[in-house]
């Protein structure tokens, strides 16, 4: 259950994430800044040590969510899709990426969608697991988002894909500020289909923004449902 908006920028771009769970799942733990062979890396993370997010030194991004709409499951013992991107967190091109996954245990992973973003190419990469086969696909360096739910994943992209849309029409559309309005919203209505996110059993409990220029990289995180949380903290990935 998460939501993942790509807003390009003059020389960069920016990316924000819900990160939606169950109320009984442990809390994520703030950003930190780790070495994965040999770049600067920085993500959130679960108590395990995996992640749903991650961000290089080299202006990569790479954003994880659950295939709720593929019913597959792993049989045995399962591998924990939060160890995906720890594995490739230090990928430079997509081809590093391909290399990394390929050698994962896919057998043993449920179905996800991985976004990648690469700011020196402008290039934008999903790959699919379905339990059957992992497909590449190219996505244009435009505005767009990836949606997920385990509650009814078909309604939950229909609505928030809708406010999505609206959304840029609006004067400032693409700004940050915009992009952090949008990861609060709760249009059409707060409930399990807003984009800030909201049920008896889950919520909104996280929002993470990647920003990238030029000179900078950088990764903002909110604990908490973002329609209730105040006071970023910041953290990048090269070195101080």
């Amino acid at each position: 259950m998460c939501t993942v908006t790509f807003i390009p920028r003059r020389n960069g771009y920016c990316l924000g994430m819900n990160r939606d769970e169950k109320l009984t799942r442990p809390k994520g733990m703030p950003p930190g800044r780790i070495n994965n062979a040999g770049r600067g890396v920085v993500c959130p993370s679960e108590p395990s040590g995996g992640t749903w997010i991650s961000l290089n030194d080299h202006g990569i991004s790479l954003a994880l969510i659950n295939w709720y709409s593929v019913k597959a499951t792993a049989r045995g013992a399962s591998v924990s899709r939060g160890e995906i991107i720890p594995s490739i967190s230090s990928a430079s091109t997509p081809a590093i990426a391909d290399a990394g996954l390929a050698a994962l245990p896919l057998n043993r992973i449920k179905p996800f969608r991985l976004i990648a973003v690469f700011a020196a190419s402008e290039e934008i990469t999903e790959w699919r697991w379905d339990f059957k086969q992992l497909v590449r696909k190219s996505h244009r360096w435009t505005p767009q988002q990836w949606i997920s739910s385990g509650f009814n994943e078909g309604r939950a992209q229909c609505e928030r894909s809708n406010t999505f849309e609206q959304a840029q029409r609006q004067k400032r559309a693409g700004s940050l500020e915009w992009l952090r309005r949008l990861h609060r919203s709760h249009s059409p209505r707060a409930g399990p289909f807003s984009t800030c996110m909201h049920r008896a059993d889950a919520a909104t409990v996280s929002y993470t923004e990647t920003v990238v220029s030029e000179r900078a990289a950088a990764m903002g995180y909110l604990p908490g449902a973002p329609c209730r949380g105040s006071g970023f903290l910041w953290s990048s990935p090269h070195c101080a």
